[in-house]
């Protein structure tokens, strides 16, 4: 089929090199004129594993391109939305700016039969106040709300091979026209056995918010036990371990440590408190005032146990942050708790070094006054310190022994609970994990 995909950031872009990949003709349309250079030369403007080997695997195919000229939406059968919804400046709802601007934008080009399909997240109510847009500009058309479930660092297999798909289209009925087209989109997925559920605009909306709120509130639980586990001497790694056998808790997502950043889950749940305040049922979500206050009680935590690790003073203390992406096998530093530590503990005096595989020209652009170090050996030189705040690889493979002589003091917090207690304290090493004696 012929689609175009509006807005090329971190889903547009992989959503779009996702479908040429799957034999459709499409096009990306940005208003970035560098981001849309980046991308017709084959070259990612983020690092996403798996995304520049797949573009250039497709331009070379000719079904892929990309333009800031919306007009060439003109050819195109199918119009994925998938601009950004960021955190409006000083308020907890989200901004929708750019998805407006692309609908408004687009709607010229729009012809009887196309599909719209909004891959945003978005309040709920968004898609139903598009369609009356679309409606009066062309009755024809039609507007699906299809949420994506991506996760950074696995989102051109999340893209390619989906756990789930969701339609949302105006009456909810399997038989409105829009499903048969996107069935055809993502033949591929369906023909592999990938659950599709056809919903009403509403539910379709609600479906990522719902998703996102109830991942974080998973997370700020177990992030609260390992306050609890603090308290008592008890340890959340085996406390997660057992409740986790449940098979109607799971253990995903029971994994302790700073808490969640990046540029979803902390400005989604506050968007959804902020609309459901909107729609009269704020009472409904304020249990997420107290998921995103853990969250951020976290880092607090942190900076608090450094300074118990380092004999109470932070003032002149060579601190070494290993990570400072919100996770690993991204350079998104969008929210990044561990950048957000480093600051905090850089305030309080002491001398912090960050490293990172892959983030470090973001975090410099986000926090210009921190200093930073590519080179692993060369960062931990002479720390008092080190804190481990992304659960990279290469820092999990870190060896204890060789490492100790490179610090002035062998004292490390593990901010993610992932290296092996026993194995460091071995090397020598103090060891301090969240929630763990």
């Amino acid at each position: 089929m012929r689609i175009s995909v509006i807005g090329c950031g971190y889903l547009g872009a992989v959503h779009a090199a996702c479908m040429a990949k799957l034999g459709h003709e499409v096009v990306g349309i940005d208003v970035d004129d560098r981001k849309i250079k980046d991308l017709s030369n084959a070259t990612a403007p983020f690092y996403e594993p798996g995304l520049e080997a797949l573009l250039k695997d497709v331009q070379e195919t000719g079904r892929l391109s990309f333009t800031t000229d919306m007009s060439f939406a003109a050819n195109s059968e199918v119009h994925f939305i998938c601009v950004g919804t960021p955190q409006k400046k000083g308020e907890n709802a989200a901004d929708m700016t750019y998805v407006d601007a692309a609908v408004l934008g687009l709607l010229p080009y729009v012809t009887p039969g196309d599909i719209i399909v909004g891959k945003s997240t978005v309040p709920v109510g968004t898609a139903g106040r598009l369609a009356e847009q679309l409606a009066t500009q062309e009755p024809a058309a039609h507007l699906v709300w299809n949420p994506e479930f991506l996760r950074e660092g696995h989102a051109v297999s999340d893209t390619l091979s989906p756990d789930r798909l969701v339609y949302g289209v105006i009456d909810g009925s399997e038989e409105h026209p829009a499903v048969a087209i996107l069935d055809e989109v993502y033949a591929g997925s369906l023909s592999a056995g990938t659950p599709r559920l056809v919903t009403d605009h509403p539910t379709a909306e609600l479906v990522k918010a719902a998703a996102n709120s109830f991942l974080a509130t998973k997370i700020s639980f177990i992030n609260a036990m390992a306050e609890v586990c603090e308290a008592t001497g008890a340890d959340v790694t085996r406390l997660a371990d057992a409740i986790g056998l449940d098979d109607r808790i799971g253990r995903k997502f029971l994994h302790a440590g700073i808490g969640f950043g990046g540029g979803c889950l902390p400005k989604d749940i506050r968007a959804f408190m902020a609309r459901a305040g909107e729609l009269g049922a704020d009472q409904a979500l304020t249990f997420l005032r107290e998921v995103d206050a853990i969250n951020m009680r976290r880092r607090t935590r942190v900076v608090e146990l450094t300074r118990e690790l380092c004999g109470g003073m932070l003032l002149g203390k060579r601190l070494t942050v290993l990570g400072a992406a919100f996770k690993p096998e991204s350079d998104d530093v969008r929210d990044s708790p561990s950048l957000s530590i480093a600051a905090q503990l850089q305030l309080q005096g002491a001398v912090v070094t960050v490293t990172d595989p892959k983030a470090l020209n973001n975090a410099a652009r986000r926090f210009p006054e921190l200093h930073y170090e590519s080179n692993t050996e060369a960062a931990v030189h002479k720390a008092d310190a080190l804190l481990l705040l992304t659960e990279w690889q290469e820092y999990r493979d870190l060896d204890p022994y060789s490492l100790a002589a490179s610090v002035n003091s062998p004292f490390i917090l593990d901010g993610r609970n992932v290296l092996d207690a026993g194995k460091w304290r071995s090397a020598g090493w103090t060891y301090r994990g969240l929630g763990r004696p």
